[in-house]
């Protein structure tokens, strides 16, 4: 494989993480090359924080995207507040068509590209965007621009305990007017026998405790190292913990973490977990407790073999 170093020119648009002026909690923004807000996508941004409750992570991936359509917009000539249905199919096919960019210094001579799945994912949220614009007062995106974004669509199937409603009201649904199409790939899962063979590769008990936790829960990553240890109820009964959940279970809450860890979503909730998981956590407490720095880290996976010890990053 072969390497070259290129320093990438600066981008019109770029997404930043900042600290929210009410709590100092972080949050992301889109500025310009002079590290001026704009105003639309901050505030688009802000929306999901305040009105539909979104995490941090997706904040990240939302900026990303809609900092991508600014600068497309305005590499290619187009007023990003007023594109036609034409400019908007461009964008699509541009974002497959168009290499990605190298990360850091270094870039493969072989290109890689978007799949067609990201580019929709990447459209869907301009649309959003571009629709939450079209509601602000003395908006440069019009109400016209936001109808033709999305069109109905009559559910032909649907999934087993959906409600039509009474009068089939809830059987349209609004799609976008502009995507690929692609076929859902199935889902993919490690069979009970994969799974052991990824558990004896594990050197430490530790690492044996997360991969077994990912299989039998099947939490996120950042759920997983999200948890501490007063999230861990492994015995039978956890009511001397002031739990009213029966037999062995963990809690996952969302909480601002030092290792950037975040759960999806701020409802809390518990998942049961089975008995291996208790022996699994009890290898894993010996093996910490050999290193003094993490005993006052109340993170359940911390460094131990790596400095700084004890620390959740």
């Amino acid at each position: 494989m072969t390497y070259e170093s290129i320093s990438p020119p600066p981008l019109p648009f770029r997404s930043e993480k900042a600290l929210s002026p009410d709590d100092g909690s972080p949050m992301w923004v889109v500025v310009d090359a002079a590290y001026e807000l704009h105003q639309y996508s901050s505030a688009y941004l802000a929306s999901l924080r305040s009105a539909e409750d979104a995490s941090v992570n997706t904040e990240r991936t939302y900026a990303g995207r809609i900092a991508l359509y600014l600068c497309y917009c305005g590499d290619h000539g187009v007023d990003w507040a007023d594109p036609s249905m034409r400019q908007l199919a461009g964008f699509l096919n541009w974002l497959v068509d168009e290499p990605l960019p190298p990360r850091g210094q270094v870039v493969r001579v072989e290109p890689k590209y978007r799949s067609k799945g990201t580019a929709n994912a990447i459209v869907g949220t301009v649309f959003r965007f571009l629709r939450y614009c079209a509601l602000l007062d003395d908006s440069p995106v019009s109400a016209d621009l936001a109808t033709k974004l999305y069109e109905p669509k009559q559910l032909r199937y649907a999934p087993p305990g959906y409600d039509r409603g009474e009068e089939g009201q809830f059987s349209t649904v609004n799609v976008k007017t502009i995507k690929f199409k692609i076929v859902v790939p199935g889902y993919e899962y490690l069979t009970d026998d994969e799974i052991r063979q990824v558990l004896d590769c594990t050197v430490h008990a530790r690492d044996r405790l997360l991969v077994a936790l990912l299989a039998v829960t099947g939490i996120r990553i950042g759920e997983a190292l999200g948890l501490r240890r007063e999230d861990m109820h492994l015995l039978a009964s956890s009511k001397v913990l002031g739990c009213a959940v029966a037999g062995p279970h963990i809690h996952v809450r969302r909480r601002q973490n030092a290792n950037g860890a975040l759960a999806k979503t701020r409802k809390p909730r518990w998942i049961p977990v089975g008995e291996d998981i208790g022996g699994l956590y009890a290898d894993y407490q010996w093996e910490r407790d050999r290193v003094p720095e993490a005993a006052d880290c109340d993170m359940v996976f911390v460094n131990l073999f790596a400095a700084p010890l004890g620390a959740c990053r």
